[in-house]
């Protein structure tokens, strides 16, 4: 019997030596670089400049380039990648705003990665890991976003979900999306992400969403 608990505990996951920030960013690629298609609940806290705002919805991702911001609260919020622009529309705005997705340094496109091959550790300069409540964090500064963003914390399981992504600004602002109810390789439909304005709405090319 010992020698029995002795093999289970020397296999077991739990036994395991913990990761390394490179070894659990090489989980996270290996977990999104397999997946067509992604669907999640998400809720959004914005918290700088004198604001504590948050936001709810469901967020769509489908390879290649392709992702769908839709709030719920508040109701009718889109922000759309297409895969070559990104538009962002508020209902009751006169106009929604066009953005080539090259030039895009929105808060949200650090998921970006998620819908090509993704390489983590090549995305965050200075990756460091920290072990939260049962899971890890990965940090790092996103490449190319530094002017805006001083650090990106991913928070995920053993598996390499992620479950929040927290973004501090260097300003001290901070925004964090928890995700939730998550599913995998979902049938999803071009549709999805064509924006079709409402009447009287213009689309017109206009500086990055905040």
């Amino acid at each position: 019997m010992k020698n029995l608990l002795l093999l289970f505990a020397l296999t077991s996951p739990l036994a395991a030596q913990s990761p390394t920030a490179a070894s659990l960013a090489h989980q996270v690629d290996a977990h999104y670089n397999h997946l067509q298609s992604l669907q999640a609940r998400y809720t959004e806290r914005y918290q700088g400049m004198g604001l504590d705002r948050t936001e709810t919805g469901s967020l769509t991702l489908r390879k290649p380039g392709r992702m769908r911001w839709s709030y719920d609260s508040p109701a009718g919020k889109l922000f759309i990648l297409d895969g070559k622009n990104a538009i962002s529309y508020t209902p009751g705005d006169a106009q929604a705003q066009r953005i080539p997705e090259k030039q895009l340094d929105d808060l949200r496109s650090p998921l970006r990665f998620l819908l090509g091959h993704t390489e983590l550790a090549k995305e965050l300069d200075g990756l460091s890991l920290t072990a939260v409540n049962g899971g890890y964090t990965l940090s790092g500064t996103p490449k190319g976003m530094q002017q805006r963003v001083r650090s990106l914390a991913l928070t995920v399981d053993t598996t390499g979900a992620i479950h929040t992504m927290r973004i501090e600004e260097t300003d001290g602002a901070t925004t964090t999306f928890t995700f939730a109810d998550m599913h995998e390789n979902i049938p999803t439909k071009d549709s999805d992400f064509i924006f079709t304005p409402p009447q009287g709405v213009a689309i017109i090319n206009g500086a990055a969403p905040i």
